[in-house]
């Protein structure tokens, strides 16, 4: 039975959110979705400034064990012992504001969110100083630049408090407290925040053919994978038995198709990668999947994840919950999609 799992221990992966204000110094355009844009910068910001050998590519530079750079940004391939990874999932996930293409005026404020994981977190100092060089030194198209006003951490309940500005030069001492164990329901829905991609050989399945089992297992997969790679080691999870537990999971989905295209400056093409987004059900025994789907609040679950996709909020006993007024414009925009045709 799934229910002989070893209980996670939520401590097992050490998480926090930060929220990184920026005021435009020159007029800055940001994509639909400007994960990508964000992530490119922040990583070749991240380069320059840890990189001490200079080489053009980290393989076979001799301090590649040791340096920051391919710990937060791009984890080397490693033979696990269920499948080769050419590359393990990174300790962070960039969430932008909300989708939609903005143009910011010069002197005009912003922001994105950062979760941050496990060996990240000691590093926040460095990140932050990859990014105000990020910023300044252009994003987006036409290259718009801006300054990095304020650090914020997000607390585990909502709410910031601020770690970090220019003036203070320091970091503020602040805890990181390890996410508390969710409550348990036999009912709960998530709030797809942005597009959601569960693959199957390689391609991304549309909104009829998404199942509870794919999203129950591909949530446990993800924390299962991120506390062997950056926290306390792998939860011990039985597998087989949850593919069990989530196969007798039903629901309703209230999802339609959000196309989302990106510009691969590494193959040099426009690649597709929308997903479903809108409300998405559980009912059933959950008590086995309540930790990863909790955690998957900060991790996100499915494809591209480093980009801000497959975030979402978990709503429980949906059934007895009021129409929440401040859902997200994804979710009130669900008219306004297609599903991806077969």
């Amino acid at each position: 039975m799934a229910g002989k799992s070893p209980a996670p221990n939520l401590t097992m992966l050490p998480l926090a959110r930060y929220r990184f204000h920026l005021r435009a110094t020159t007029p800055l355009n940001l994509p639909e979705w400007p994960g990508s844009v964000l992530r490119g910068a922040f990583g070749h910001a991240l380069r320059k400034l840890a990189c001490m050998t200079r080489q053009k590519e980290c393989e076979g530079c001799p301090l590649h064990g040791t340096c920051p750079y391919p710990a937060i940004f791009a984890p080397p391939p490693v033979a696990h012992r269920l499948q080769h990874f050419s590359q393990p999932p990174a300790p962070y996930v960039i969430e932008p504001a909300g989708w939609g293409a903005r143009h910011l005026a010069a002197g005009e404020s912003h922001h994105f969110d950062m979760v941050l994981v496990g060996r990240a977190l000691r590093e926040l100092p460095l990140i932050a100083l990859a990014w105000r060089h990020a910023l300044q030194g252009g994003i987006g198209p036409g290259d718009g630049r801006a300054e990095l006003t304020a650090i914020g951490q997000i607390a585990l309940g909502g709410g910031e408090h601020t770690v970090y500005t220019p003036e203070s030069r320091n970091f503020r001492e602040h805890e990181t407290p390890a996410p508390q164990p969710p409550v348990a329901t036999d009912s709960i829905a998530l709030d797809l925040l942005s597009p959601l991609r569960l693959q199957e050989n390689g391609r991304a399945l549309p909104p009829n053919r998404l199942t509870a089992e794919v999203l129950l297992m591909a949530s446990v997969r993800r924390a299962s994978l991120m506390a062997e790679f950056h926290g306390a080691g792998a939860p011990g999870w039985n597998f087989s038995a949850l593919k069990i537990a989530a196969a007798a999971v039903d629901g309703e989905k209230q999802l339609k198709w959000r196309e989302w295209t990106r510009r691969s400056s590494r193959q040099q093409k426009l690649m597709q990668l929308g997903g479903v987004i809108g409300r998405w059900t559980l009912r059933g025994n959950l008590a086995p999947f309540l930790p990863a789907l909790h955690l998957g609040q900060w991790l996100h679950i499915g494809k591209e994840t480093v980009f801000g996709l497959g975030r979402y909020a978990l709503i429980h006993n949906p059934a007895h919950s009021p129409e929440d007024p401040e859902r997200s414009r994804q979710t009130l925009d669900l008219q306004d999609e297609v599903d991806v045709p077969q």
